[in-house]
């Protein structure tokens, strides 16, 4: 007996991993061909382009600043051309929650009362198998209203709400081009997690969608050039052609959340104008795409306190306003960041401080011209819908404020230097604990950790192990002149670990290694989610039972 399937398929798949009791409806032959379909016409391209992620990172590094392509200055100077018109459930986008997809997460993100959901396949998800299939089987569970869950304790959980369009629009996130699915294989090489996601989700619940008043809607990230734009929009095309779906039925909106792609937001809206719903500011994979780039080139770019750059950061803040300027010239939809505090009730006193701090930071963006905002938590959601309430007043969205005020400009993208702050033992410390912690619950299946009151992801790690691998080899000095070695940060992180509480079945031992590969060794990993996919395969690796 095996505790895992192995199924070739005649068209040259093969589905590796531990069956779920869904499995079979998400992986009918059907889908498995047209992600198969996918796969083959595309696998090349996206090889190609992540070539040129390294090829440009190796630039970087070597005191090549990024800045505004001349190749495309028409496509930045052209004002005749503008994205697709806003589509149904698109319009009104001023709070959006986002989450991952388990039972439970998916209907108390779509009881919200938020106009949008993020339902996310990516940085709050470990893309453990049984994660993958789980998350396909109740998207499609929630979009037919027969989803429901009881937790342990007996509480039931249903969708509020008469039909689909009663609910937050969904707009699913896959996985960004980096990352490969290794339980799906086509001829024999691994799939890109990114067509997985898309694919399964559009295959079964493209049609369906149309037919309830709504849309397949996805949110893109990770994408650091037009180029990679340009690859999904012909994802987009292919998919729409195989199902016999209208071009343009698709709307996408991209989250700029790397530093090259802040200087091609245009060409990103350009290459995807049909598919297009606008642009997020996805402010903490931004700010580890700011670290990652620029992690070898000294002082002019190393950060404070991962708490201390906030979105007042000069950096920050031209980056915002561009985005904003971006989209509304192009009549396209501008999403605000993520707030990540999970409020607490047993602390009525650091709530209210908490909440008005997300409230100060939801204005700004409302003054700013943003049409929404994300939130993580469903508490969240009257706070941000109030103060976009307030702006907005009677109309969905505010595309007509062209902010013409923003002027483009390449060295207020890069003035990271004079984001206020220092560097402290206590910012050290937090960044060690949240980034074993985080990978732990990781490793365990939980891609979404609530650390501290906060809602922490893949991003935010990745700012934690990246804040310490720049500060160790940039020598930099705390607030109290010690240079910041990796023999300190060593003995902190010792002393961190053993203040975590252990249970049966933890994985902090695994987490632990995972970070200090990624935070304290010579090399850098490029997305610390690899190592720890690695890691993840070996520890839940089926045993064969003779």
């Amino acid at each position: 007996m095996v505790t895992t399937s192995d199924t070739r398929i005649d068209t040259g798949i093969s589905v590796s991993g531990t069956p779920g009791d869904r499995q079979d409806e998400i992986l009918t032959p059907e889908a498995l061909a047209f992600v198969a379909a996918l796969h083959r016409a595309f696998a090349p391209r996206r090889q190609e382009l992540l070539q040129r992620r390294q090829e440009r990172r190796t630039k970087i590094a070597n005191g090549a600043d990024p800045g505004f392509l001349a190749a495309t200055a028409d496509v930045r100077e052209d004002f005749s051309w503008s994205v697709a018109t806003l589509a149904p459930g698109l319009e009104d986008r001023r709070v959006e929650i986002t989450g991952p997809c388990d039972r439970k997460m998916t209907i108390n993100a779509l009881n919200s009362g938020a106009k949008c959901w993020m339902a996310d396949l990516e940085d709050s998800s470990t893309p453990n198998w049984h994660n993958v299939i789980d998350a396909q089987a109740n998207l499609r569970d929630a979009i037919e209203r027969r989803i429901d869950f009881t937790s342990e304790q007996g509480k039931e959980y249903r969708l509020t709400g008469e039909t689909l369009t009663d609910l937050p629009t969904i707009i699913v996130r896959p996985r960004g081009w980096h990352l490969a699915e290794l339980h799906l294989r086509v001829d024999g090489l691994p799939v890109a997690g990114s067509l997985v996601d898309f694919g399964l989700y559009f295959f079964h619940n493209a049609h369906r969608l149309l037919e309830l008043g709504r849309g397949p809607y996805f949110y893109l990230p990770k994408l650091e050039s037009h180029l990679e734009a340009r690859l999904w929009n012909d994802v987009f095309v292919t998919a729409q052609d195989l199902l016999g779906i209208p071009q343009g039925t698709i709307r996408a909106t991209v989250l700029i959340e790397t530093i090259t792609a802040a200087f091609e937001m245009e060409e990103i809206l350009y290459e995807l104008r049909h598919h297009s719903s606008g642009l997020n500011a996805g402010r903490w994979d931004y700010i580890f795409s700011v670290i990652k780039n620029f992690r070898e080139r000294g002082p002019r770019f190393v950060l404070p306190d991962r708490d201390q750059v906030t979105m007042t950061a000069p950096f920050m803040r031209a980056y915002t306003e561009l985005l904003v300027r971006t989209c509304h010239r192009r009549s396209a939809s501008a999403i605000g960041g993520m707030a990540a505090f999970i409020p607490n009730r047993r602390d009525p006193e650091a709530n209210a401080a908490a909440l008005e701090k997300v409230r100060a930071d939801k204005n700004r963006e409302a003054d700013d011209g943003f049409d929404g905002s994300w939130v993580a938590h469903p508490d969240l959601v009257p706070v941000a819908m109030e103060v976009f309430d307030e702006t907005l007043g009677g109309v969905p969205n505010q595309i007509d404020k062209q902010r013409e005020d923003v002027v483009p400009n390449a060295a207020a993208l890069l003035n990271v230097a004079a984001t206020p702050g220092e560097i402290t033992e206590g910012g050290i410390r937090k960044n060690l604990e949240v980034g074993v912690r985080y990978i732990e619950s990781w490793l365990r299946g939980n891609g979404a950790a609530a650390i501290n009151n906060l809602m922490e992801d893949a991003a935010t790690a990745e700012i934690s192990r990246s804040q310490i691998w720049q500060w160790i080899h940039a020598e930099s000095k705390t607030d109290e002149g010690r240079t910041v070695t990796r023999a300190w940060v060593e003995e902190l992180l010792r002393d961190e670990f053993a203040r975590m509480d252990r249970f049966d079945g933890d994985r902090f031992d695994d987490a632990l290694s995972v970070f200090a590969e990624c935070a304290l060794g010579e090399g850098y990993p490029t997305f610390l989610t690899l190592p720890a996919y690695t890691r993840f395969l070996v520890l839940n690796r089926p045993k064969m039972v003779r």
